[in-house]
């Protein structure tokens, strides 16, 4: 045999035993594959659990009130009664009867002393300013002298007492020194209760203008060294926690009004505080034609400047209708539909609503809402940004 006959032998018998090689690999991996164990199969969430946990996050906001305070969301509680049953007026803020105060010059005099200025604040019983006043002595003089009397008197009575204990004095020098000073002591209370209510100081020289109640000074009229009258208005002053809204109405609507009715308070920057009514006047001023509703602001309502226009939406009782008005900023479309921002504990709830009519920025919600519920009003948009981001961010 020869040798070129011999090395093709050979490589034959190399390629056979490669082709042995690569087919046993092949038969061990398809051998491998099938007797490995199978991997558990994924957990899958029951039915509907997922998608109402993701519902669920994506209809709640979790906003604290400091945060819903800076994002200057506003949060209005709503009442039965439909726009059928809204009536809308035009309203100032007034200081309750106790909650303003005159001061005056209790006599005539220069003013000496001034205390205060215009916007300060002022505690009850606190002294604003003080005028020199002749007046004044001369109120002091008489108590004075109303006192020595009356001190006289009593020394007097007690002697005659003794006298007549010893019967040594007769019974009328006794009775006569009883009515003596029960004429003296009358003389030193008028004397005295006169220069109280004047306010007169104790040397006699000034007479002391004083605040009844605490608030600030919204008023003044008073200059250093300006001699004054008698009653003459030197301060206002004005508690700003102790306010009503006085709004006026047709006579046909004050008669679709009463006390207790719910109302809302819009001021010109689209902030809105709750009220309630006090009282309907029983007729109408003659020359304005219309009749005054007092509202009581609710705890908590914010504070409102005596003097300040505001808007009341009044919601009446004898309305037929059962529906609920809100702003129209507060219906937001989420997901398509319409819906409100509930306040919850711990911030928001979107509720959907079937809104009704709309008229003059309002909207009826026929369904979705109950009475006492509170819901974001103004820059309600924001909740309804802020639920979008969450939702991207899960």
């Amino acid at each position: 045999m020869s040798r070129k006959s011999l090395t093709a032998g050979a490589n034959r018998n190399w390629l056979l035993a490669g082709a042995a090689l690569v087919a046993a690999t092949g038969i061990g991996f398809t051998a491998a594959r099938l007797t490995s164990p199978k991997p558990p199969p994924a957990t899958e969430a029951p039915a509907g659990e997922g998608e109402a946990g993701a519902a669920h996050a994506a209809d709640t906001l979790v906003m604290g009130p400091d945060r819903i305070t800076a994002s200057g969301v506003q949060v209005q509680t709503v009442a039965t009664g439909g726009i059928a049953g809204e009536i809308v007026a035009q309203a100032t803020v007034e200081a309750e009867p106790s909650g303003q105060a005159a001061l005056t010059a209790r006599a005539a005099g220069s003013i000496a002393r001034i205390n205060k200025r215009l916007g300060d604040p002022v505690r009850a019983g606190e002294t604003l300013a003080l005028v020199e006043s002749r007046e004044a002595a001369q109120i002091a003089a008489e108590r004075s002298v109303a006192a020595a009397k009356a001190d006289l008197a009593r020394k007097v009575a007690a002697r005659e007492k003794r006298l007549f204990e010893q019967k040594v004095s007769a019974r009328q020098d006794y009775e006569t020194a009883q009515a003596e000073l029960v004429a003296a002591e009358a003389e030193a209370r008028r004397a005295a209760t006169a220069a109280g209510a004047a306010d007169v100081s104790r040397d006699g020289r000034y007479v002391a203008v004083i605040s009844p109640i605490s608030g600030r000074i919204t008023a003044m009229n008073a200059s250093l060294g300006a001699f004054v009258q008698p009653e003459t208005e030197l301060f206002r002053i004005a508690d700003p926690s102790r306010i009503q809204v006085e709004a006026a109405v047709t006579a046909m609507d004050a008669r679709r009004i009463q006390p207790g009715d719910q109302a809302v308070i819009e001021t010109t920057s689209g902030e809105a505080r709750s009220a309630v009514v006090r009282s309907v006047t029983p007729g109408v001023n003659e020359q304005t034609r219309s009749a005054t509703v007092v509202l009581s602001l609710a705890a908590g309502g914010g504070v409102l400047q005596p003097g300040q226009l505001v808007r009341a939406r009044i919601i009446s009782r004898q309305s037929a209708t059962t529906g609920i008005v809100v702003p129209e900023e507060a219906v937001q479309t989420v997901e398509g539909r319409d819906a409100v921002f509930v306040r919850t504990a711990k911030g928001f709830r979107v509720q959907p609503v079937t809104v009704g009519q709309r008229t003059g920025g309002r909207v009826e919600i026929l369904q979705g809402l109950k009475g006492g519920e509170a819901v974001a009003t103004k820059n309600a948009f924001l909740l309804k940004a802020e639920l979008g981001k969450s939702a991207e961010e899960e």
